[in-house]
């Protein structure tokens, strides 16, 4: 029988959290949230004091995309908690298991003190799977649920509201802890039939997607594909989870209407499609509707209930991905499969869709990187064109190893998401790409990278621009409003708050660069200058 005895509701959290697997937290502290703060520490969890708000939940989330463990965001009462809204918002779309907890003034204070008082919960229930105020009675109860909801099913946000009385308050925690259910597979006629079609498809294709990252079933994909000689594409999020060199292997879709041109051909030649723990939240228009299931036969395998209507499956299983790929795949013989060199071509055109032979310009600073970098380097990258580009070009081996907003699509993430990657895993090399106004957003934070004693690499794509926004406003024959901006020297940046800079503008420099980078005691920045216009006609 577990134990009861007292102790502050903020320890019940934390302990929980501990219990969880999270040992960093990141915020900014307030007099709101110093009790908060004390029971994390007190459990073994570290916090880290970021620059903003927004930046300490990437942080947080690179540290989650390493170790696994839910994210920890802290914010205090107000602006704190409204300053971290967008990496919140930005969680709930691309399924990133993040508690956040604010501080908050207590509620009978709050019937007649007005000063920075609103409620975080209005504000936040949009934007998470659940909301809770913390009780110190329930405290248990409140962490419990939390977990449950941030980490099963579809990941994603929860906003836990800590007023100042209740963190300090007595508590207990009771041992409650509902157990998890188990991996899942389908069984019946549906599985019969889907059975059915894969042993007489002929061009069976998979889309994959992040359910399979958290479900753990990257073996259970590729073993699948193998036996059934089944071509995959990913989403952005999940690359990596066949290793993209493989045979089979597509590469990922989702952003660039240039490689749409080669795989949604591929698409619409297969004649059965498996939707493997694909979730469309990552895509753009090319994918709304891409098949008829009047006359296509999918079979979609995914965590949540099909709301969003990006498209429609014949067969639909609410169910864990690897489980149901054994399922699936029990008694269906192999064969051969898309007779001819159709995935051979649709690889090597790819390829040459997105050459690396450049002498120098955004891909060349792309194939660089990857030529001098290790193959188990985890890279984050920024929203903009560089993005589209280098998640086309940037080979992962495994997944996991190019972080990303693909789904908000936020711009300012790539480097707290390094920050928090390299926390997570010191000894693998880290490398973030940013454009040079996403940089610009977060550049206070390079001091958290001093600060921690960290030498990841801040690799800045310098073309004075908002690179992607203003190819649209060209293309629709606009004047040219609102996207170039001033150039800045990124190296100073760099070298200012704590770091070594370096600015390049050929192959070999940068070769140079990220060679010394590689051994420095603290972090590089890296700006790569390139010219305007720099990715027509490249993404």
């Amino acid at each position: 029988m577990t134990e009861i005895h007292s102790i502050r509701a903020a320890d019940v959290l934390a302990r929980r959290l501990y219990e969880a697997g999270c040992r960093h937290a990141f915020g900014m502290p307030g007099g709101e949230v110093l009790t908060v703060i004390d029971a994390l520490d007190r459990a073994g969890i570290r916090f880290i004091l970021a620059k903003h708000e927004n930046a300490a939940g990437f942080m947080a989330e690179g540290v989650h995309h390493v170790d696994g463990a839910p994210a920890i965001l802290v914010a205090t009462v107000g602006p704190g908690a409204m300053n971290g809204v967008n990496v919140v918002a930005n969680a709930d779309q691309d399924r990133v298991p993040l508690i956040v907890i604010t501080g908050s003034v207590d509620a009978h204070e709050a019937e007649t003190y007005t000063h920075q008082v609103l409620d975080h919960r209005k504000v936040f229930e949009p934007i998470t799977k659940a909301t809770f105020t913390l009780t110190a009675q329930a405290a248990d109860v409140v962490a419990d649920k939390a977990l449950g909801i941030a980490t099963e099913g579809r990941a994603g946000p929860v906003h836990i509201d800590v007023p100042i009385s209740v963190a300090d308050a007595p508590a207990q925690d009771r041992g409650i802890r509902r157990k998890p259910a188990s991996p899942a597979a389908p069984a019946g006629p549906d599985l019969e039939t889907a059975r059915r079609w894969l042993g007489a498809a002929e061009r069976p294709l998979i889309l994959a997607g992040l359910d399979v990252l958290y479900d753990g079933s990257a073996e259970a994909l590729r073993g699948f594909a193998e036996s059934h000689a089944v071509p995959v594409i990913t989403t952005y999020k999940a690359k990596g989870v066949l290793p993209e060199d493989h045979a089979l292997s597509l590469g990922a879709a989702g952003l660039s209407p240039l490689a749409d041109r080669h795989l949604l051909p591929l698409v619409d030649r297969a004649d059965l499609i498996l939707l493997v723990g694909y979730d469309p939240i990552e895509m753009r228009p090319g994918w709304q509707h891409p098949w008829n299931p009047a006359t296509k036969r999918v079979i979609d395998i995914h965590a949540a209930p099909n709301h969003h209507y990006m498209h429609q499956a014949s067969l639909s299983f609410l169910a864990d991905t690897g489980a149901t790929l054994a399922a699936l795949s029990d008694g269906v013989a192999p064969r051969v499969t898309w007779l001819g060199d159709e995935i051979a071509a649709a690889r090597s055109a790819l390829a040459e869709a997105f050459p690396a032979d450049d002498a120098w310009g955004p891909a060349a600073v792309i194939d660089e990187c990857r030529r001098v970098l290790p193959a188990d380097t985890i890279a984050t990258v920024d929203s903009g064109a560089h993005r589209i580009l280098l998640s086309q070009m940037w080979r992962c081996p495994a997944p996991r190893l190019l972080l990303q907003s693909s789904a908000l699509c936020t711009m300012g993430c790539a480097v707290p998401l390094a920050i928090g990657a390299k926390l997570a895993a010191p000894e693998r090399p880290v490398v973030s790409f940013s454009g040079d106004a996403g940089l610009l957003m977060v550049a206070g934070d390079l001091a958290t990278a001093a600060e921690l004693g960290q030498a990841p690499v801040f690799v800045v794509f310098v073309d004075r621009s908002l690179a992607l926004i203003e190819l649209k406003q060209r293309q629709r024959q606009m004047p040219n409003l609102g996207v170039d901006f001033a150039g800045h020297d990124f190296a100073a940046i760099g070298r200012a708050f704590g770091g070594h800079g370096v600015t390049v503008e050929t192959r070999a420099d940068l070769k140079a660069a990220l060679t010394a980078a590689l051994e420095a005691d603290r972090f590089t920045v890296i700006a790569a200058v390139i010219r305007q216009h720099a990715y027509d006609g490249r993404i």
